[in-house]
């Protein structure tokens, strides 16, 4: 178990990291300031990209938070 927990650790404190990174830069973490999501295509699927379900849109760090 104390493999499992430091993975788990691990992956939450390289998640932080990556949160205040972004809102240093003032971005939405979930989308990278971009306001959408983009999916990966292949020749059975295709997907219009999609507004950030965190941030609505906008890209903006404030309002994924308001969000969040």
């Amino acid at each position: 178990m104390g493999l499992l927990n430091s993975y788990n650790q691990w992956k939450e404190t390289r998640y932080q990291n990556h949160v205040s990174i972004m809102k240093d830069q003032g971005k939405c973490p979930d989308c990278q300031g971009r306001g959408y999501t983009v999916y990966p295509y292949n020749e059975f699927a295709y997907f219009n990209s999609f507004d950030c379900p965190g941030c609505q849109g906008s890209g903006s760090y404030t309002d994924w938070e308001e969000t969040r």
